[in-house]
């Protein structure tokens, strides 16, 4: 007779915790590995946390935010940006300044994308309008040799 010896290839390692595991557990163990599907219409309002007075009367403006003066590339000039409407605000009369009790005035949250930032808000119950006026620029002329070129449009008279 042909006596075979067992290698450590053929033997696969045991897993303890799989081995001396309950059915139950190991039920869900494996219902845990799966993976988890949210429905597409959530909305988050009721466990957001913010009060119901700042839901239901709120719009929200969904823009392209202007470029800073101070900027002169164009990094970060395609994101989008939600801002909510106004609220009551008063003159604080210790130093002047503007003061409000608007939790969410200050709020700025930039979105890569139109559909992202039109998600966000109605799985937050919000209503909201996308302001996106888009203004063509003109095209100009990049070459500095056209500061000397030498046409009847671009020339000066130095008499």
């Amino acid at each position: 007779s042909t006596a075979r010896w067992a290698s450590s290839q053929d033997i696969a390692p045991i897993d303890l915790d799989k081995a001396l595991a309950r059915p139950e557990d190991v039920e869900q163990r494996n219902k845990l590995s799966g993976t988890i599907t949210v429905p597409v219409a959530v909305n988050l309002s009721p466990i957001s946390g913010v009060p119901e007075e700042h839901i239901k009367d709120r719009r929200v403006r969904i823009h392209i935010p202007v470029k800073n003066a101070m900027q002169s590339g164009t990094d970060n000039v395609q994101t989008w940006q939600i801002e909510f409407d106004n609220r009551e605000r008063w003159e604080n009369p210790l130093m002047g300044w503007a003061s409000s009790g608007d939790p969410l005035s200050n709020l700025n949250v930039q979105f890569g994308s139109k559909e992202e930032a039109i998600t966000y808000c109605e799985r937050n119950g919000w209503r909201y309008y996308v302001d996106s006026q888009v203004k063509e620029k003109k095209e100009r002329v990049k070459n500095y040799g056209i500061n000397f070129s030498w046409n009847k449009r671009t020339r000066l008279s130095t008499k």
